[in-house]
């Protein structure tokens, strides 16, 4: 028998809509990872982009649990010597919450021309509002990722 795998034009695009206020980083990002690369799909082929549209809404709402957002460092490097700068995840999270949950959501792709290929069908916005309400996204809760 051989495998199955997916033509390109047999893979269908959903747009989903995600509330991010009030939920914790960490788990949020792992859930919309998975949607991205579409392990939620029976055609999920790991070689394959097969996944959906992420909108994330209400960005500069979430959260992190016990203290990390203090504690987590993020390290940026200009590419010079001592050119090394760190800022905790909190002002990362106050001056650009968009890039937080993209960074983190990057990290939890793969590596390489398939996971960036993944990364341009997630949409951050730090407000509730966004430009995609043509496209009809639905909306999804997910239960585990709500702050306690």
């Amino acid at each position: 028998m051989r495998t199955y795998t997916p033509k390109a034009s047999e893979i269908q695009r959903d747009w989903h809509v995600v509330d991010a206020e009030g939920m914790i980083l960490g788990r949020l990002c792992t859930e919309v990872a998975r949607i991205l690369r579409g392990k939620h799909k029976p055609t999920f082929a790991p070689h394959l982009d097969t996944g959906d549209h992420v909108v994330i809404v209400n960005a500069s709402k979430i959260v992190m649990s016990s203290g990390k957002a203090d504690r987590h460092m993020i390290y940026r490097h200009s590419g010079y010597p001592g050119g090394i700068s760190s800022e905790s995840y909190a002002e990362f999270l106050d001056r650009k919450p968009e890039d937080a949950l993209r960074r983190s959501v990057k990290g939890m792709l793969p590596k390489g021309p398939l996971g960036r290929q993944m990364l341009t069908k997630l949409k951050v916005y730090a407000g509730p509002d966004h430009p995609h309400g043509a496209q009809s996204p639905t909306p999804i809760e997910f239960p585990g990722a709500a702050a306690r």
